[in-house]
């Protein structure tokens, strides 16, 4: 920024007072007016003056793509000369007969016949091979069957004994029921199995006469040794009250009564 000096103007001299003081007050006054107009002048052409802007420089860049390099170029290649084709000889066609003809088609008649005999053989195997499978599933289904019905009257017939056996045991039970016993002594415990501290259950098996005594005393089951005497002895001396039948002794013999003794050291 640039200041621009004012031409100053010639002041006017004043008349000089009579006194020293007087003096020095008026070239006081005159200075300050002096540096009043030089200010005033300066602020002037400051605000005239126009600010400059400064100059903006614009850089332009190029972006330039440069080709990829070259690859020298392959020597041309050597000229390949053919060789030379070989002469062909002209195929010599043998002389045909007048035979070998139909032979041909006979031996092709032949071939043919033997395919399709070996497919009508191979389809009657296994026309065979298929009756025979089935002839082994209706074995086999029938041997299963049998099988089944023979378990089926195995269980039948085991039905039927079991409940045939439980038929007769009830029999024997309620017509042991019906005979009320009359007198029934129990049996001498062993010295020898009440020396040995030995124990043990005997069922003893028997027929009830008409008379109510006991017949044909046998022993059921397990039984020790050393009780089966004293059992057999006590049911020999068993009586039985008759069978009633409407309100009547009836003389028919009971057969299967049974009786347990039971020996415990006490």
């Amino acid at each position: 920024m640039t200041a621009a000096l004012l031409p100053v103007m010639p002041l006017l001299r004043a008349p000089r007072p009579a006194c020293g003081w007087c003096r020095n007050a008026g070239a006081a006054v005159g200075a300050r007016v002096l540096h009043g107009l030089v200010l005033v002048g300066l602020l002037g052409q400051w605000q005239s003056s126009p600010v400059q802007e400064p100059e903006v420089r614009t850089l332009t860049t190029q972006l330039i793509s440069l080709a990829p390099p070259v690859a020298p170029a392959p020597p041309p290649p050597e000229p390949v000369v053919a060789p030379e084709p070989a002469p062909v000889k002209p195929a010599v066609v043998p002389p045909v007969e007048p035979r070998v003809q139909p032979q041909k088609l006979e031996h092709a008649a032949l071939a043919r016949q033997r395919v399709a005999e070996r497919e009508q053989e191979r389809k009657q195997e296994q026309q065979r091979q298929a009756q025979e499978q089935q002839r082994l599933d209706q074995q086999r289904r029938a041997a299963e069957q049998l099988a089944q019905q023979q378990a089926q009257q195995r269980l039948a017939e085991q039905q039927a004994q079991a409940a045939e056996r439980a038929r007769q045991a009830e029999a024997a039970a309620a017509a042991s029921r019906q005979y009320l016993p009359i007198a029934k002594e129990a049996p001498d415990y062993p010295d020898r199995a009440l020396d040995k501290g030995i124990e043990g259950d005997c069922s003893v098996t028997y027929t009830v006469t008409p008379q109510g005594r006991v017949a044909d005393p046998q022993v059921a089951g397990d039984c020790h040794p050393l009780f089966v005497r004293p059992s057999l002895a006590a049911a020999k001396t068993f009586r039985y009250q008759p069978r009633i039948v409407a309100g009547q002794a009836v003389a028919v013999a009971v057969v299967g009564v049974k009786n347990t003794f039971h020996y415990r050291i006490e």
